[in-house]
């Protein structure tokens, strides 16, 4: 069974950085995507980056590009976002998905439909 584990979410100042983990259990990471997603209340939950199978590739939505790093260690079965320049708007539940091959070629920000197996997400609030 597929597990995923989101962690290192906090309340955040403006400006600030965090690194976002998720640690995958149950499978082989290096078989999978990762993808991380953003969901606001009351909104769908929206692709922020993901990253293929052997790390090479990865995207990002417009937002976050050159704030926002994506990262796997397959060893250590974790995906990491990290998360630099913190923005109010970037405030939301953030949470992994996973995918098996590699990311799909369809917009960043509309690849949620493409995953499956998610974690129960982990708190990001910029304010201050």
């Amino acid at each position: 069974q597929l597990r995923l584990a989101e962690s290192g979410g906090r309340v955040v100042q403006p400006g600030g950085s965090l690194r976002l983990s998720c640690v995958v259990s149950g499978f082989s990471l290096d078989k999978y995507a990762i993808g991380w997603f953003r969901q606001a209340p009351g909104k769908e939950r929206e692709g922020v980056s993901c990253i293929d199978t052997t790390g090479e590739t990865t995207t990002y939505r417009a937002a976050v590009k050159g704030r926002f790093t994506i990262s796997r260690d397959n060893a250590k079965d974790t995906v990491y976002l990290q998360m630099n320049g913190l923005l109010r708007d970037d405030s939301s539940t953030y949470y992994c998905g996973a995918r098996f091959t590699d990311c799909p070629t369809t917009a960043t920000t509309e690849l949620a439909p493409y995953f499956g197996s998610w974690g129960q997400g982990t708190q990001v609030t910029v304010k201050g």
